[in-house]
């Protein structure tokens, strides 16, 4: 079984709110915060916490105890400027991963030089997404393939100098490698040979239920 996350979402607007949903749905925890009473209303019942306050005020994030958690998600509408306050207030309080949503590309720019880990452009993927499935119908589609089946990127790390049938991941974990990219490289190479010999900072496309992949990284 997959840990379970304790996950912060500063935003519970129609995106913020649907991600913490979906994410609880997913056995795991989520503290929500929004300045917007009407905000925090509609998601009360469908999160483990929800407070109203202002992701702008370091105090606040401080006292509801959004420095304990591992991950937050930032989704504070179009506000390009509350969203960088939110940043630098939840950097300070020393949260390891944060995932934003952008509202521009200057927005993409100014985020990524501020350090953030993950940047979100939620209508860009939706449309990438549909426009595959409509161009190329019938072909592998990982959002068509059942039930919490994911495709992960995974650096190489503990397994330099291994080849994948050493790892032999398909029969020990349930998962399959479908893309390999050498480090230094921009373009993944498809199904790759089993004797690819992996090296630290190359990356692997692994496709396979959530949890499976979960415990691969976790090993």
């Amino acid at each position: 079984m997959a840990p379970k996350l304790e996950v912060g979402v500063v935003g519970l607007g129609k995106f913020g709110l649907a991600f913490a949903t979906a994410l609880q749905e997913k056995g795991h925890n989520v503290v929500g915060v929004d300045r917007v009473a009407a905000n925090v209303r509609r998601a009360e019942g469908d999160i483990t916490q929800v407070f109203q306050a202002d992701g702008t005020d370091l105090e606040a994030l401080e006292q509801i105890g959004f420095g304990e958690l591992g991950q937050v998600v930032v989704s504070t509408g179009d506000s390009m400027e509350a969203s960088i306050l939110v940043v630098l207030n939840l950097q300070e309080l020393g949260v390891k991963k944060i995932w934003v949503k952008a509202v521009s590309v200057q927005h993409e720019k100014v985020l990524k030089r501020l350090g953030v880990h993950f940047v979100i452009f939620p209508e860009r993927f939706v449309a990438q997404q549909i426009a595959h499935r409509m161009a190329v119908p019938g072909l592998l589609d990982y959002l068509g393939l059942g039930k919490d089946v994911v495709v992960r990127e995974i650096r190489v790390d503990k397994w330099h100098g291994k080849t994948l049938r050493d790892l032999d991941l398909t029969n020990n974990y349930s998962v399959q490698v479908v893309a390999f990219r050498k480090d230094g490289d921009e373009q993944f190479s498809f199904i790759p040979r089993a004797d690819t010999v992996l090296t630290t900072g190359d990356t692997l496309a692994i496709l396979g239920k959530g949890d499976d992949v979960l415990k691969l990284e976790n090993t």
